[in-house]
Order: structure tokens, then C-alpha cells, then sequence
């Protein structure tokens, strides 16, 4: 577990300034998907001189000391497979991939949290099959009421995913920015078009 701890997930935007490293597995698939298994490229150093990772593609960009100089790592490969987990987490990002970032009552895409399709106040939990993708606005109307009584029904049952699912999913939200070398490990697993 101790290099997935390493796995940073970039908020910020991706340009080719900052040089992260695709990781993937020891089986030369991407740790996730979605978000996009990268490394700050001084964690990508740091785990080639642990030696805990295989160059597989390097950058243009040349880093320097004062003893050698080294060619940015653009994509790196685990030395040890890391088993991928069979089930989702059930986090706040999850919930609005599965629902694919949209609102379940109204379809909007904007200002989105969460909600407890039966409230909390009247006995429902925070579960894949509970909660669902709402805008502001919506969750806002909805309040503490269920269902039937505020009128508004989610375009879906709310379910617990599979990770292939939120694979699926994420494929429609690409990153801002795919470095030309990473083309070759992304989307290998999609269906060729004949």
C-alpha cells in the first residue's frame, strides 16, 4: 500500500509546464482512470531513485544538479503490482461520477453536492443507494422532504457502481491536458471500431 500512498490526484490544471508522469500497474494499465493516475514529477524522482518504478517514456525537459542531469519521466511503470480494488469507495467524487456530474432531479451540471434521497432527518443513510448527484438549487427546494412529498424524483435509482462502471464514465470527462507519450496506455481496453 505504501506506493499508492505515493499517488498524488491533480486538482489543479494539467499543462505540459508541469510534467507529471502517467503511473501505471506493473501490468502496464493505469492505476485509475478516473482521476488519472499522476505523479508530480519530483514524486516520479523520488520513486525512480527508490527504485520503485520503470522508466517507460521520458520528456523532452532535462532536470540538473550539480552532478548529473536527468530527462523528466512522462511515463513510469509500478515494479510491484498493486491489486486494484473490486469496489469503489464511496466518496463525494464517486457519487458524482456515477452520475456522471449531473444533477439527478433537474440535469443540471453546475454548483452540484449531495442528496440523501430519504433524508437523514427521516431515517435514510449516506449509502450508494441513498445519495445522489444534486445542483445547489435543487437539494435546496428538496430540503428534508422524501420523494413523493417534494415532487421531484431522481432521473435513476441511486446504486453502488462497479469500478468498470466509473471507468466507463470517466472516459467521458478526459483531462484537460494527455501528454503525446501517455496515448499508448490510455483507452486500450475500448472497444475498435471495425
Amino acid at each position: 500500500m505504501e506506493l499508492l500512498d505515493e499517488v498524488s490526484v491533480h486538482h489543479a490544471p494539467i499543462t505540459p509546464e508541469t510534467c507529471p508522469a502517467l503511473v501505471l500497474n506493473a501490468d502496464y494499465r493505469p492505476l485509475s482512470y478516473y482521476p488519472l493516475s499522476l505523479w508530480s514529477w519530483q514524486d516520479t524522482i523520488k520513486a525512480v531513485f527508490l527504485d520503485r518504478v520503470n522508466i517507460v517514456s521520458e520528456y523532452e525537459r532535462v532536470v540538473h544538479s550539480p552532478t548529473f542531469e536527468f530527462r523528466l519521466p512522462s511515463v513510469v511503470s509500478l515494479k510491484t503490482y498493486v491489486k486494484p480494488s473490486r469496489t469503489p469507495a464511496f466518496t463525494r467524487f464517486n457519487v458524482f461520477l456515477r452520475d456522471r456530474f449531473t444533477c439527478q432531479y433537474c440535469g443540471d451540471q453546475r454548483d452540484l453536492t449531495f442528496d440523501h434521497v430519504v433524508p437523514r432527518s427521516k431515517g435514510g443513510h449516506t449509502t450508494w443507494e441513498n445519495v445522489v448527484t444534486a445542483c445547489s438549487p435543487c437539494n435546496l427546494m428538496k430540503g428534508g422532504d422524501l420523494p413523493n412529498e417534494a415532487r421531484m424524483y431522481p432521473a435513476q435509482r441511486p446504486a453502488r457502481p462497479t469500478v468498470a462502471q466509473l471507468h466507463s464514465n470517466g472516459r467521458l470527462f478526459p483531462p484537460n491536458y494527455l501528454h503525446d507519450s501517455w496515448q499508448d496506455y490510455l483507452y486500450w481496453d475500448t472497444e475498435l471500431e471495425p
